[in-house]
Order: structure tokens, then C-alpha cells, then sequence
């Protein structure tokens, strides 16, 4: 059975950092990404990674967050720097059994537990 299990987040002052990590358990696909959810807006991805170790951001945390993978741990990460108000949502590692992942929430076949991220001006 596959498990996500994410720590990290929490409360930081624009410009603060803080790292997200996701612990993976059973067998997925080396495919994996971030998502994030603020109230009232729709799950959108904010980074991914695949097997070769190619990433992709959305624009609006290009240059400020870093997603990165220990296959030895199993685990995902993704760091972010010179965070702003408006990163605050709840952040969802996610990951597909078979490569390449989509965009789309709706393709993602497991999902962490979510960690709230609020950064305060």
C-alpha cells in the first residue's frame, strides 16, 4: 500500500523559508510533484520532478522554490526561500504510478496528507 507522508510547514514572515519533506512508502513511479490549495481556489501544481531528474515550477515560484528527491530515503522535498503572503495554502505532495505526470489534479493517483503553509506580511 502506498503511503505519503509529509512534515515540515508551518508559520513564517514574508521572506522567511521554510522546506516541506515527503516520505514515500510502496511503489510508485519516479514522477512526483508539489500542489498547493488556498481557500476558495482550486488545487493548482507548483513543481514536479521525473525520473532523470528534470523539474518544472509554475511561474509564480520560479527562482524561490526548489523541488529535489532522495531516492536513497524515498523522499521528496521542496524548498522554499523568500516566501510571500500569497505562497499561504495548504501544500500536498502527490505522485503517479506511471510516468509522465499531468498537471491535473484528477491524474494524480496518491496524494500526502497535506501541511499547511502560512506566510504573514
Amino acid at each position: 500500500q502506498v503511503q505519503l507522508v509529509q512534515s515540515g510547514g508551518g508559520s513564517v514572515q514574508a521572506g522567511g523559508s521554510l522546506r516541506l519533506s515527503c516520505a514515500v512508502s510502496g511503489y510508485v513511479s519516479n514522477c512526483m510533484g508539489w500542489f498547493r490549495q488556498a481557500p476558495g481556489k482550486e488545487r493548482e501544481e507548483v513543481a514536479t520532478i521525473n525520473t532523470i531528474g528534470f523539474t518544472t515550477y509554475a511561474d509564480s515560484v520560479k527562482g524561490r522554490f526548489t523541488i529535489s528527491k532522495d531516492n536513497a530515503k524515498d523522499t521528496l522535498y521542496l524548498e522554499m526561500n523568500n516566501l510571500k503572503p500569497e505562497d499561504t495554502a495548504m501544500y500536498y505532495c502527490a505522485a503517479v504510478r506511471l510516468c509522465p505526470m499531468s498537471s491535473s489534479p484528477k491524474s494524480i493517483d496518491y496524494w500526502g496528507q497535506g501541511t499547511q503553509v502560512t506566510v504573514s506580511s
